[in-house]
């Protein structure tokens, strides 16, 4: 146990930092403000000074991972990437992948986590917008703006990496892969399910 008083400056990215390591551990039941505070050697109160309780100091670390999810994504040239850098990311930030999209666990209302939100979700819908092929010809104008393609594009590369990026992290992925890369299968996945016609 750390009996000496905090010194250092930034007590905010201390008490996330240390909420990171127990969620990653024991996942967001076992986070316990009172617990972080004993852990940066401050008092129990002064986590909720920056945080103001638990809900608030998970909706940081759900804020935190969007921002890194949205810079991930940014980097991707085209959709397999997308999903390959989205597993990336769940693999390489477990805490916060777990408490991103735990909705209970979070104020929704939270102007920060909005915000990080939409940019997470921009960015997912520019590498579909770069790089997927244009609709076929409807037999009916559609109306203008219509984003259906788009958005079902999404929630179709959306689901496919979170879907393995959820097993993965579980270890229910670990008898089938065996030795190989998970990115790299991955990456076979959309031809395997959507083969060219």
């Amino acid at each position: 146990m750390n009996d000496r008083p905090y010194h250092h400056g930034d007590l905010r990215r201390a008490i996330l930092a240390a909420a990171l390591d127990v969620i990653a551990t024991d996942g967001p039941s076992g986070l316990s403000l009172r617990d972080l505070a004993r852990r940066a050697g401050v008092s129990h109160a002064a986590p909720a000074h920056h945080f103001r309780d638990r809900t608030g100091l998970l909706t940081a670390i759900a804020a935190e991972g969007h921002g890194l999810l949205a810079t991930a994504l940014a980097e991707a040239t085209d959709l397999r990437e997308a999903g390959v850098r989205y597993v990336r990311f769940a693999r390489e930030h477990p805490a916060h992948f777990q408490v991103m999209f735990s909705p209970e666990l979070l104020r929704a209302d939270d102007l920060e986590l909005t915000t990080a939100r939409a940019l997470s979700a921009a960015a997912l819908t520019d590498a579909i917008a770069t790089t997927a092929p244009a609709p076929a010809p409807a037999p009916a104008p559609a109306p203008a703006g219509d984003g259906t393609d788009a958005r079902l594009a999404r929630i179709a590369v959306w689901s496919l990496a979170h879907g393995f990026a959820t097993l993965l992290l579980g270890h229910n992925l670990d008898g089938l892969l065996g030795d190989e890369d998970p990115e790299e299968v991955l990456r076979a996945l959309p031809m395997m399910l959507f083969p060219p016609a």
